[in-house]
């Protein structure tokens, strides 16, 4: 339940599910995400810190750049593993919807 908790903490804060949709096209540098904000660079890089402690986003180095990358999968499964938990339904609609997309 703790990375359940770890996950809507992370998706709570509204410049957290800006960052995420700013990596939804491609993995970007922590300054040129920090250059898309009017927050300072400090403040993004907690945001980046909860991010990745929610196993939301993954880093890799690249000489002295740092990059992020959305990991979807991860968010998908965290947030349809607690629609399930708490709406049974909501499995049989992804089932459903699942079956559908393959016809």
């Amino acid at each position: 339940m703790k990375a359940v908790s770890r996950t809507f903490r992370a998706l709570a804060d509204p410049t957290r599910r800006q960052i995420l949709q700013e990596l939804k096209e491609r993995d970007l540098a922590a300054g040129e995400i920090a250059a898309r904000f009017s927050i300072s660079g400090p403040s993004i890089s907690r945001h980046l810190s909860i991010l990745k402690a929610a196993d939301l986003v993954s880093e890799r180095r690249e000489g002295n750049r740092i990059f992020y990358k959305l990991e979807p999968e991860e968010i998908a499964g965290a947030v349809g593993d607690f629609l399930s938990a708490v709406c049974p339904t909501q499995l049989l609609y992804r089932q459903r919807a699942r079956k559908e997309a393959k016809s």
